[in-house]
């Protein structure tokens, strides 16, 4: 490129204003440009393609760090990879060798090539870079004789035309017998030094292990013992498989894109996914830079070697595993019998199980191609395993075996008719599984305890709601580009969702929700002024309107489509009554009534956006506010907030945290007028939706406390939800609910909905690497810290019980309210 640059300034009349790197076919600003090949050929270069989480990323910087620490060698990496908190496709460049190293741009000719996941050369190009007479090292799920004909043809041709050589290994099989389940890192990293020749293997190996030691050593010795296993197991697993002169193969790369989304995902964001939006030109953007959402059910990324699987013949279809799926994989409809003769050969069903509604089938779809195989849908399961295995009513089965027949249900499930929502009973887990999720598929870490939340948010609100995110984890899987979660339902209806800062965010929705009122007041204005014209029973049929139950929203929406019609046929033109026809139709929505979310994690509502949130709840306003509690910064890397409990290790914390955990519910109860819950699904699903719909319901400011397990807490995130149960049954997490209408009615306002702890702080805490680390640290101020953290809880529970027996009388007045 900047070879281009002075070419075009030797030219006789060279450009004032130029672009380069861009394909500028708007303006024509761009100077055409080759590739030139000047990279030092002593210099080692290497590219791996990993997955987001799978430990890639930071094995080869560990890589960079061992080899670094020759003075004989010069060394440098650039990662590549998006905003996705796992499953996104990470990139590492690294180059290493004996000169100095000037070259600051990314490989496009590799010596070695690393493919993590084999999915990668359905999905993805990563053998492009192959430079002639490269090494491949690919992480295969099959055995090796096998390897070469399951390979797409596009690959095998590349690998033949480069002359290339290809090593093999089932490193998911060598991490899962080590007790890593998905960290192939060790393993891959241990082959690429052994292929690679860069240094004497043993030296290589030792280097590893300390690498190891370096970089888990505080998380406890058996995770330390368990990647050195799997290092010393990787070199039996390694196989070289041999290049044929020909191709053997017919299957083709996959598209990134369903053929049947729209045009502008099949073109732009496609290319983005596929690591080409590079590639785009000028004229391919939006104008406005808006983007559809919703496009994350085109992805199918294809993350996870194992998915949910279903079994019709033991499900209770109790809902209970699609309550607390992370990813909205698991969808649950109701239906006549007669649908399922257009159904394919091994879509599965069952009678449904529910009175009043016979010649039904029931299906829990799971979308096998967006599952990340995080495992909470079969904690979850309350059917007993069948006996003599661990088989329940939903299970985890190799991703291969299910896939493609799982591709073809979906897309019959999704041609089923949508459950009436009037129908269904909201008030139940079991009736919330058939609403239908407007937050699906994001890009959260596997298991993710926040992510549950927002998508019961949008099941029982998110046609009519406004949601704004603060700045963190929730924000970067919700406002990732080029896909969004975020969606809305055939009718076109869904969440409003925006993001400010990570400080202001509750000024920020206040804002939103003022913002609503006004144009609420603007739409019944000029509805009163149009009321000849549009005719007096609509309007007053509008004015009217009762919108509690999904059917008065039917209704209403009835209405309103009634409304649009009449604006239609006296909007005429040159007509006197234009522009409050146009104002009208502006905001038109608004006589919905709606819903307003201000959503974020515990460092915004603890700690950066305190103030601002206190601000809220003082005013009084009909906000709703949902803290999604991870007891640390989780997006930055897990440093220490005021919602950090006792005892707990953390970035900030690392001697384990001196002050005990604010009690945001407490402070936001003593103001008399706030709706609060503290809320834990997986201990309590049933008492998480009551909260939510109650929270809603309420006129005023309330704010629900989300319990939300986290990788930052050092756990398998697949035993989150027994990790939940924990919280509350030790008291570190009581369950509780405080409304001021029950006051107003002579009645508690304060319910304390979990029983008294029934097992000790510690059999939670030490489950734990964030309590653990201190206790192998320092054994002796863990204790002292644990002492504390138990009396903390025990007084904690004391207040509460008190205050669960108290009279009406001796809780504060709505102070809102002159009646009470």
């Amino acid at each position: 490129m900047v070879a281009a640059v002075f070419e075009a300034m030797r030219s006789e009349r060279p450009r004032s204003r130029f672009t380069i790197g861009i394909n500028d076919d708007v303006s024509g600003s761009s100077l055409p440009y080759d590739s030139l090949g000047i990279e030092c050929e002593e210099t080692l270069r290497a590219v791996f393609f990993g997955l987001g989480s799978d430990g890639t990323v930071g094995a080869n910087k560990n890589t960079i760090k061992i080899l670094g620490k020759d003075p004989q060698v010069n060394a440098q990496a650039y990662f590549v990879y998006d905003s996705k908190k796992s499953g996104s496709t990470t990139v590492s460049h690294l180059r290493f060798g004996p000169r100095p190293i000037h070259s600051p741009y990314l490989v496009d000719s590799a010596h070695f090539v690393g493919v993590h996941h084999f999915r990668l050369l359905e999905s993805l190009d990563p053998l492009r870079v192959l430079a002639p007479g490269a090494v491949v090292l690919l992480n295969a799920p099959m055995p090796p004789d096998e390897v070469w004909d399951a390979l797409p043809r596009n690959a095998q041709e590349q690998l033949i035309d480069k002359n290339a050589r290809l090593y093999v290994i089932d490193a998911s099989a060598v991490a899962r017998a080590a007790g890593l389940p998905g960290r192939t890192n060790t393993v891959l990293q241990t082959c690429f030094f052994a292929i690679s020749g860069v240094m004497p293997q043993d030296q290589a190996i030792a280097a590893v292990k300390d690498a190891i030691q370096s970089t888990y050593g505080r998380r406890g010795p058996e995770v330390v013992r368990r990647n050195e296993d799997a290092v010393d197991a990787a070199l039996g697993a390694l196989h070289e498989v041999p290049v044929p002169t020909e191709t053997t193969s017919n299957r083709q790369r996959q598209q990134p894109i369903p053929a049947n989304a729209p045009e502008f995902v099949r073109t732009v964001t496609a290319a983005m996914m596929a690591g080409r939006g590079d590639d785009l030109p000028v004229s391919a953007l939006p104008v406005d830079g808006t983007f559809p959402t919703g496009t994350t059910a085109y992805e199918k990324r294809r993350v996870s070697d194992l998915v949910a699987q279903w079994d019709p013949d033991s499900c209770i279809q109790c809902g209970n595993c699609a309550f607390v799926c992370p990813h909205s994989v698991l969808r649950g409809k109701f239906y006549a019998n007669d649908e399922l003769a257009q159904a394919p050969e091994g879509f599965e069903s069952a009678p449904l199980n529910a009175a009043g509604l016979p010649g039904s089938s029931y299906t829990l779809q799971v979308y096998t191609e967006d599952c990340t195989g995080c495992g909470l849908c079969v904690a979850a399961c309350p059917v007993s395993p069948v006996p003599g295995t661990e088989l329940k009513a939903i299970n985890l089965a190799p991703t291969q075996e299910v896939t493609d027949r799982g591709a073809r249900n979906v897309e019959f499930f999704e041609s089923l008719p949508v459950n009436d929502r009037a129908r269904v009973d909201f008030g139940t887990v079991r009736g919330a599984q058939f609403l239908q999720p407007l937050f699906e598929f994001s890009g959260a870490c596997a298991g993710c305890g926040e992510t549950p939340y927002l998508k019961l948010l949008t099941q029982l609100f998110g046609e009519r709601a406004t949601v704004a995110n603060a700045t963190g984890c929730s924000s970067i899987y919700g406002g990732n580009l080029p896909t969004t979660p975020w969606a809305k339902n055939a009718a076109g209806r869904g969440p409003a969702w925006s993001n400010s800062l990570f400080e202001d965010n509750a000024e920020f929705g206040l804002g939103l929700g003022l913002a609503a009122q006004l144009q609420t007041q603007l739409a019944e204005q000029r509805l009163r002024e149009l009321r000849d014209l549009i005719g007096a029973d609509l309007v007053d049929g509008i004015f009217g309107a009762e919108q509690v139950s999904e059917s008065d929203f039917a209704r209403q929406y009835g209405r309103l489509a009634a409304l649009e019609k009449r604006l239609d046929e006296i909007d005429q033109p040159g007509a006197a009554v234009s522009a409050a026809v146009a104002d009208l139709r502006s905001v038109i929505d608004h006589l919905i009534r709606r819903s307003i979310w201000i959503v974020g994690g515990d460092g915004w509502a603890y700690d950066i956006g305190s103030s601002g949130l206190d601000h809220v709840l003082a005013s009084g306003r009909n906000v709703n506010i949902l803290v999604m509690d991870t007891e640390v910064y989780s997006n930055t890397g897990g440093q220490s907030s005021k919602a950090t409990p006792l005892a707990a290790t953390a970035k900030f914390a690392s001697a384990g945290k001196t002050s005990a955990k604010k009690d945001l519910a407490l402070q936001a109860i003593a103001y008399g007028s706030v709706y609060v819950a503290r809320v834990a699904m997986g201990a309590d699903p049933q008492q998480t939706l009551r909260a939510f719909r109650e929270a809603e319901a309420y006129d005023g400011s309330s704010l629900i406390i989300a319990y939300s397990h986290c990788i930052a807490h050092g756990i398998d995130m697949s035993k989150g939800l027994e990790q939940q149960q924990r919280a509350v049954r030790s008291g570190h997490w009581p369950l509780v609910r405080y409304d001021p209408t029950l006051r107003d009615r002579g009645q508690n306002p304060f319910m304390l909905d979990s029983p008294r702890p029934t097992i000790p702080l510690q059999d939670y805490l030490y489950r734990e690497l964030r309590y653990r680390m201190l206790r192998n640290a320092d054994p002796a101020e863990a204790e002292r810290l644990l002492d504390l953290a138990q009396q903390y809880v025990d007084q904690r529970w004391a207040t509460y019980e008190e205050m669960a027996s108290r009279a009406a009388s001796e809780f504060l007045r709505d102070p809102r309210r002159k009646d009470t």
